[in-house]
């Protein structure tokens, strides 16, 4: 172990080795580490895991059998669809859509799960008005349940909201213990709301998921609709079935006339359906959600919404594909 302390800055950088990284043991460890720290006076605390090495886990084996562990959402016998929801470039509302597609799922009966995979961007969280942390119970991390939805995030392991500077193997360990060491319970469908662009979390997330299903998001102008088409090429090399596209900020209407404007352009989701072989989804426009400040989810759009209609009537669509 390894401790620095800088005094001038109440700041607290603590290096553990401990048995194996990324499971629901270090969680709770770096929560209870965070937590004794700052009592005892630290404004911020930084920790670093790393691996005990094989000698010295041998020296504290005992013969007893290990455990036979549960296969998870990847095993075998799981049952539950994944539907990824990506995008070319960042900025298209793929979040916020991931968000209310999950939500709609639910509305129509579904048990579904949120990953929130956009390691780097995570927002999945605020987007859904969730205050609190998942908890560990035994050897499984408990998600957080909000609007029927269950939901994971690297948002939940960050301390204070602090950048993530992790290299690609790191990510992918990472997105693996999201699939098993989480208690999701039976799920008809879990969703992916992936990093925009063909990084290193989604090729992981095609490589881990050979069965996914994928949603591509674009605004409707060229360029974005262009770009789009890269995240929908990879979608399909790696055999995974593009299910459609959605196509957000699609117009403005205005409420006192009626009219629309298209400040994006026009034309960029049909053609990027067409470019992929598959369908347009939905098309969204440009509106806000009607905020509830007793229950404040500033992202999610109510079931009457003209907006949570969209989004209920693409849920429907994407159960009767997604068989």
């Amino acid at each position: 172990m390894e401790v620095k302390v800088k005094a001038e800055k109440k700041h607290v950088s603590v290096k553990l080795a401990i048995a194996k990284t990324n499971t629901p043991e270090q969680l709770q460890l770096q929560q209870q580490v965070v937590k004794i720290l700052k009592e005892g006076g630290a404004e911020s605390v930084g920790i670093r895991f790393a691996e005990l090495p094989e000698e010295e886990l041998a020296k504290h084996r005992t013969n007893t059998p290990p455990e036979e562990e549960d296969a998870g959402l990847l095993g075998p016998t799981s049952k539950t669809k994944f539907i990824a929801v990506a995008s070319g470039k960042g900025g298209v509302g793929k979040s916020t859509i991931s968000v209310n597609l999950a939500i709609s799922l639910a509305r129509l009966g579904k048990k579904v799960g949120i990953v929130d995979a956009d390691i780097y961007g995570f927002s999945v969280p605020d987007m859904m008005g969730i205050t609190t942390r998942p908890v560990v119970r035994g050897k499984k991390i408990i998600p957080v349940e909000r609007m029927g939805v269950k939901v994971i995030s690297m948002g939940f392991f960050v301390e204070d909201n602090a950048p993530i500077i992790w290299r690609g193997p790191m990510l992918g360990k990472m997105l693996n213990s999201f699939f098993n060491e989480v208690e999701w319970g039976e799920l008809d469908y879990l969703v992916l709301d992936l990093p925009p662009g063909t990084g290193d979390v989604a090729l992981d997330v095609h490589s881990m998921l050979p069965s996914c299903k994928e949603v591509i998001v674009t605004t409707p102008h060229p360029t974005a609709a262009f770009v789009a088409a890269r995240a929908g090429a990879m979608a399909i090399k790696t055999e995974h079935e593009v299910i459609g596209v959605i196509e957000n900020m699609s117009y403005f209407e205005s409420k006192t006339t009626g009219q629309k404007e298209y400040v994006f352009g026009k034309g960029g989701g049909a053609k990027l359906a067409e470019e992929l072989r598959t369908e347009v989804l939905g098309q969204l426009p440009l509106q806000q959600p009607d905020w509830n400040e007793d229950d404040f989810a500033p992202s999610v759009y109510a079931e009457d919404h003209r907006l949570g209609r969209v989004f209920t009537d693409i849920a429907e669509k994407i159960v009767a594909k997604v068989k």
